[in-house]
């Protein structure tokens, strides 16, 4: 009997392990990441828009030298943002057209990363875009769209699209992105206020017409929202909440509320403020569909290469570009989140 309870137990030893190990090997990363980097523009000029800054005439000088250090320096960014490879997905804002991501990704040490893009001029008036990048062994987009945002009070001023992209995961989990640029605070916070307020709630009825499909749905938005995360565009009109337990379910949870609030920002006007956002829905804080965040908030990517370090003052992000040529990389700072994705599905459950 003795024989019998030890053969049994060590059986079951033996499974457990054989089990654990299996359910290790099919935990894979996954990360988002997002970068505005400040006026990524080639030098030719563009009649359609007003790129006029961005010119060998221009104040600044804008000429191919300055362009390829500026490629350079967002490169050596974008490459040690994540230290186990590259992001999976990578999240672009203020870039001028296709041509220049495609030189980005062509540059220094992204160029391992393997990246595809997808991207589409919007009628923005400056000629600035978002863009995605994805590595397509991981990530392989499905449906793509570019949603033209169109404000009733203020029909006369485009601003960029938001890009949809959904895809699979490892060929198995489906998740929806969306990337965003937001109307700036430029002539005043409350003056456009009423244009971001919009653009939130118009994400809210996008990203409830997919709950209503798949309550578990992954739902990712990311971008620089010119807003911070206890502002109302986000906690009424998209709804976007801290991420904090118990979750409810078909809800959205910024991970920028944390951060935000412990003092942290990502770009500096005046103080800190944190524009650049990731917003999750439930299943992905919860992990309840297959993808799983490592934790409740965002990273800031933060080195003190990336910062113009004054005599008197701040230590701020030490942009391109301002009242003249600076030659720093980008006045915002990266953000980027690290999650896990569970492969093993069927097999560990009747295990």
């Amino acid at each position: 009997m003795k024989k019998y309870i030890f053969g049994t137990l060590a059986f079951i030893a033996l499974l457990t392990y054989l089990v654990s190990s299996c359910k290790k090997n099919e935990i894979k990363p996954f990360s988002v990441a997002f970068y505005n980097v400040e006026n990524l523009f080639d030098t030719i000029d563009n009649p359609q828009t007003r790129d006029n800054d961005h010119l060998p005439t221009s104040k600044i000088s804008w000429n191919t030298r300055r362009y390829k250090h500026k490629l350079n320096n967002i490169s050596k960014v974008m490459s040690a943002i994540n230290t186990h490879g590259f992001p999976t997905v990578f999240g672009l804002a203020e870039v001028e057209n296709r041509q220049v991501v495609e030189d980005l990704i062509h540059t220094g040490k992204l160029k391992n990363a393997h990246y595809k893009i997808l991207h589409k001029d919007s009628p923005d008036k400056r000629g600035i875009d978002v863009a995605l990048l994805y590595q397509p062994s991981i990530y392989q987009p499905v449906k793509t769209r570019f949603i033209r945002i169109q404000f009733p009070s203020a029909p006369d001023n485009p601003t960029r699209d938001v890009l949809y992209s959904k895809g699979l995961v490892y060929g198995k989990d489906t998740i929806h992105i969306f990337v965003n640029h937001w109307v700036s605070r430029y002539g005043g916070q409350e003056k456009t206020d009423a244009l971001r307020r919009f653009t939130g709630h118009l994400l809210r009825l996008m990203a409830d017409s997919i709950f209503n499909v798949d309550p578990n749905a992954n739902i990712l938005i990311m971008g620089d929202l010119n807003d911070n995360p206890t502002d109302k565009s986000l906690t009424v009109a998209l709804g976007a909440q801290a991420p904090d337990m118990p979750f409810a379910k078909k809800q959205l949870y910024n991970l920028a509320v944390k951060p935000f609030k412990a003092g942290e920002g990502s770009i500096y006007y005046k103080g800190w403020d944190l524009f650049d956002q990731v917003i999750v829905s439930t299943a992905l804080v919860g992990g309840y569909n297959g993808i799983k965040t490592d934790s409740f908030k965002e990273e800031i990517f933060k080195k003190s290469w990336m910062l113009f370090h004054p005599k008197k003052g701040l230590t701020v992000p030490d942009r391109t570009a301002g009242r003249g040529y600076y030659g720093g990389y980008s006045d915002h700072l990266p953000v980027i989140v690290r999650m896990k994705v569970d492969l093993s599905g069927e097999v560990f459950t009747i295990i």
